[in-house]
This record gives structure tokens, C-alpha cells and sequence, in this order.
């Protein structure tokens, strides 16, 4: 879920949309005051439900008597209202439910989390488990308006699909929209929307590219150069959520502002290894590319999870990142981190810009994984290399609450 509290200056900065372009062509729309987000309550909110196509609810405490609280509360009302004006074309509704004063709604509507952003499309309810900026909820939320399933029907949109190696992925040939087998397909699909990528071709010379036969789905895992086939075809529905299900945390992970509450909630025994590398840089470009390299020799453990973090992607994070793990995020790094506390052991990477190999990164993987590396070993030691974070600066308090 997502904190409302996160920090004022956070809040400001990433709601870039505030900022008025100066050159017509480039004008980030500026609130315009009217308001459009919904108080929704027992009284109006199925009519509110029935009323649009997608509903959009922020489930909020009680506003707080505290001055600083209370801007912080309506920076995150305005991001809702934002969003609000910029889809008003879409039929997407917008509103606020207090916890407190509503909270029969609340129980009814299956909302949990307060802080959390729901999205009620038909018959699905989707939390929104990004950062709260109003860029990042409208393109999560336009992602909801397209459909499930993305059509491959020429070799261009082939290669566009291949080249997509950051995303979980799904593609299946089938023989036409009205196959049955499609259409269990497309209902999987909408379960995972926008979450997991699911295409699908009915032409014969793109399956026979993808090494596709027919009503057969494979899998592509992140930064993987095989797909994994799901055994059984046809499949039936409940074959392939399974396997999602199963398959869904990936070796090498990317965070991105769309789900990286969601990434960064999903650890393995209460610690992440985390990379830290600018795809952009020739080094994070390198180390990148190493990375790859181990996860796909080791994509059948599943004890092992890495997520990676560009820098480039998350400036306004940078500098705390720094501080908290005590580490320079110019050059790549790669860690082990506790998510209660913050608490880190960063890999000693030689100042000479030598990066270590494939085979010294698994090495101190299994150290990892083994325990013989772990975020507690120097809790201890008198020059506290490691563990001086302050728990308010965790950053699980701060930016990926849990």
C-alpha cells in the first residue's frame, strides 16, 4: 500500500504535473481547481460504482488535527484530483473513503489498507501498488483501459514483443478469437491486468517464429533468453493462473514506480538482494549484463530473487538510498538488505572499477542465501560500518512501508 505520508517535499517533486511548461505543445496541465474527486459514502457510493466504468478510491485515515499531516493528506488528494481532470474523458471515477466515518463502505467494498489506492473495474478490484504521483497513477490506470490481451500479428510487432525483457510476459497461439481456449486465456488475463503482459497470436508465420504450436502459451521470465512452456495444452484457466502464480516472482526484477510497493513487500525471508545499476552508464551497463548472466544460470533456484534499481529512475530517492545504505550510487553496487530495519552488507567492490565476474557474484550469492552473509554480522562491530540507519529513515517507513 502506499504511505499518505510519505514526505511533503516527496510528494511535491514527483507530482511533476504541477509544473506549467512555458512553450505551448509542452504544458503540464496545473490544477484547476474544480473539484472532481468524489466523498464516497454509504449514501452514494453504488450509484458512484454504477455511474463509471472504473472506479478510483483512496482509503484514507481521519484527516489529522496536525498542520504538516494535513498537507500531506491533501497532496495526496491532490494527485487524486489531478489524475481526475486529466482522464476526465475516460470514465474513470475518482473518490475518497475515511476509514473512520465510512466504514461500513469500506467493509463492503473489501478496502484494508489505509493509505492504499483501490481500482474497481467490473468485477475486479485492483490495488494500486505504486508510488503516488499523478504521472504513475494515470499510466497504471490508462494500462487498465486497454485490453488484456495484446494482438502479435506481423513480424514488426513480433520483435517489439521480443525486445519487451524487462516485463513478465505471456504469449499463445490460438486459432481466433472465438477458440475457447483463447477466451480462457483472455479471462486469465484479466485477472493479472496490468500487472502481467499477456499477447497472443492467431497468425501461423509469428507462432512459427515464437516456436509456438497451436493453443500453446509460453512463459517469458524477465531478462530470460528462453520462455518456459506450461505443460498441458490446452490449457483450461485455472492451469495458467496456477502457473503465474507459481512463476511470478522472477529471478531478476526491475523496480518501477508502478508496483514498487508491491516489489518491494515480496522478499524472501525478510531480506532483499538488491542491485544498484545505471543501464544508461557504461559500468551499470556491464554490471547489468553480469547480473543477467547469473540469473539466467541460476533461474531454477527458487530461493533466489534479485531486484534491480536504476538510479536514473528514482532521482528524487538517490540521495536517501545513499545515506541509508551508505553507498555510492554513481558505481554499481550490489547488497543484501533487511526490509524491517533498513539494516545492509554491500559487496566490497575495488575502487579501481574492476567488477566482479559471474563467478565471484554466485560465489557471494550463496554466501547470501547460505546466512554466512547477513545484515546482523556487524551489529556488533565497534566501527559500525553498516548499521547506522536511523529507524525513522528506514526505508520501509519512509518509501516502501509494509
Amino acid at each position: 500500500g502506499i504511505l499518505i505520508g510519505t514526505s511533503i517535499k516527496y510528494l511535491i517533486l514527483s507530482c511533476l504535473c504541477l509544473i506549467v511548461g512555458k512553450k505551448e505543445g509542452l504544458e503540464f496541465p496545473s490544477f484547476d481547481g474544480r473539484d472532481r474527486v468524489l466523498n464516497v459514502n454509504e449514501r452514494n457510493y453504488k450509484k458512484a460504482l454504477k455511474k463509471y466504468d472504473m472506479m478510483c478510491l483512496l482509503y484514507h485515515e481521519p484527516l489529522p488535527s496536525d498542520k504538516e499531516l494535513q498537507q500531506q493528506f491533501h497532496m495526496g488528494e491532490m494527485v487524486l484530483e489531478l489524475a481526475a481532470q486529466v482522464l476526465e474523458d475516460k470514465d474513470i471515477g475518482f473518490g475518497l473513503v475515511d476509514s473512520h466515518k465510512d466504514a461500513k463502505v469500506a467493509k463492503k467494498l473489501g478496502l484494508e489498507e489505509e493509505g492504499s489506492i483501490y481500482v474497481f473495474k467490473d468485477e475486479r478490484v485492483i490495488e494500486f501498488d505504486g508510488e503516488l504521483s499523478a504521472d504513475t497513477l494515470v499510466e497504471f490506470l490508462l494500462d487498465l483501459l486497454e485490453d488484456p490481451v495484446e494482438l502479435i500479428s506481423n513480424p514488426m510487432e513480433q520483435r517489439a514483443f521480443e525486445r519487451m525483457d524487462e516485463d513478465i510476459r505471456l504469449i499463445g497461439y490460438f486459432k481466433g478469437e472465438d477458440s475457447e481456449h483463447y477466451k480462457a486465456f483472455q479471462s486469465t488475463a484479466e485477472k493479472f491486468q496490468p500487472y502481467v503482459k499477456f499477447f497472443a497470436t492467431f497468425d501461423k508465420g509469428v507462432a512459427k517464429q515464437l516456436t509456438l504450436k497451436m493453443n500453446e502459451i509460453d512463459f517469458y521470465e524477465p531478462f530470460m533468453d528462453e520462455p518456459v512452456t506450461i505443460p498441458g495444452k490446452p490449457n483450461t484457466e485455472e492451469e495458467i493462473v496456477d502457473f503465474v502464480n507459481q512463476h511470478r516472482r522472477p529471478t531478476l526484477r526491475k523496480l518501477r514506480a508502478e508496483d514498487m510497493f508491491e516489489t518491494w513487500e515480496d522478499d524472501m525471508d525478510g531480506i532483499h538482494i538488491v542491485a544498484f545499476a545505471e543501464e544508461e552508464d557504461p559500468d551499470g551497463y556491464e554490471f547489468l549484463e553480469i547480473l543477467k548472466e547469473v540469473a539466467r544460470d541460476n533461474t531454477k533456484n527458487p530461493d533466489l530473487s534479485i531486484v534491480w534499481i536504476d538510479p536514473d529512475e528514482f532521482p528524487l530517492l538517490t540521495t536517501y538510498w545513499e545515506k541509508t545504505f551508505k553507498v555510492d550510487l554513481f558505481r554499481p553496487q550490489i547488497g543484501v538488505v533487511n526490509v524491517t530495519d533498513a539494516d545492509s552488507v554491500w559487496l566490497n567492490m575495488p575502487n579501481d572499477e574492476a567488477l566482479p565476474s559471474a563467478e565471484e557474484l554466485e560465489d557471494w550469492i550463496e554466501d547470501v542465501l547460505s546466512g554466512k552473509v547477513n545484515t546482523e554480522d556487524d551489529d556488533d562491530d565497534d566501527d559500525d560500518d553498516y548499521d547506522d540507519n536511523d529507524d525513522d529513515n528506514c526505508i520501509d517507513s519512509v518509501y516502501f512501508n509494509d
